[in-house]
């Protein structure tokens, strides 16, 4: 995999004197399914995923003020307060996203040992975003990417705001470590980095010693992968200053074919 050339994050984490930031490899428009074929994942800067979706800046940039109303997590087992969420499912075919009346997320103990198992009923998307027109752009865009991916069919999906913040000192984005998602394809875009450091991507092969890790800072640059093929997992983040306390914003969205994750699936 690409090697590439850190940049010095001073006053990094307490364990050491500095932490380096890697950038994202970023694919090009014309190349990033060809990079998911080939590697499993491929990342995009904000104005590809543009241009890719038909979404607007303006219209993405109105979205954000959803990431300051979400929902605290329930169901953090290690007692933490550091995330809040909100959840969504629908189907995409044809071209036509079709939203679903609301449901729980679900996982198998397969696929997270720390929270599968159970049915977590987390707070819906708000209405009108589900309605919004850029929202639906990238819902649909993602579908054609699951279908050059594994064939036109349709995809049924769920989509997670997350914050996650630096209330308990430390937050953790993936608090059961490097996992898949149980589905076909897995997209993070990250929304916004407010007065933190850590949260590095990092993205493993499945069945191989292979490994990328980067720090997405870009909002609305997105992470896909081919969930069959890879684990992926983000770093703890922590105030940029002593004392301080800041947040990192994220969509998690997810295309699975034949139907959503369910226990009787």
């Amino acid at each position: 995999m690409q090697v590439m050339r850190p940049r010095d994050y001073a006053r990094g984490f307490s364990s050491c004197r500095f932490a380096a930031v890697f950038s994202p490899p970023f694919s090009t428009a014309d190349r990033y399914l060809d990079d998911l074929a080939a590697r499993g994942f491929a990342v995009l800067d904000a104005a590809s995923v543009r241009t890719l979706s038909g979404a607007t800046a303006p219209g993405l940039a109105a979205l954000l003020p959803d990431w300051d109303q979400l929902a605290p997590d329930e169901y953090l087992k290690d007692g933490g307060r550091y995330r809040q969420r909100r959840h969504a499912s629908f189907i995409v075919q044809g071209g036509e996203v079709r939203d679903v009346p609301y449901r729980p997320h679900w996982q198998p103990l397969d696929y997270n040992a720390l929270h599968g198992g159970m049915q977590r009923w987390f707070a819906p998307v708000a209405s009108a975003t589900l309605a919004h027109a850029d929202w639906r752009a990238l819902l649909r865009w993602l579908a054609r990417v699951a279908n050059a991916l594994r064939g036109t069919q349709p995809w049924y999906g769920e989509a997670h705001q997350f914050r996650i913040d630096t209330t308990d000192g430390i937050g953790r984005p993936t608090p059961e470590g490097a996992h898949r998602d149980g589905v076909d394809l897995v997209a993070v875009f990250l929304v916004a980095r407010q007065a933190i450091k850590g949260g590095e991507t990092r993205v493993f092969e499945l069945d191989g010693p292979k490994g990328q890790r980067f720090t997405l800072e870009q909002p609305w640059s997105v992470l896909l992968m081919d969930d069959l093929r890879v684990i992926h997992e983000s770093t703890p983040i922590q105030p940029a200053e002593e004392g301080g306390h800041g947040h990192r914003d994220t969509l998690v969205v997810t295309l699975r074919a034949g139907g959503f994750l369910d226990p009787g699936a």
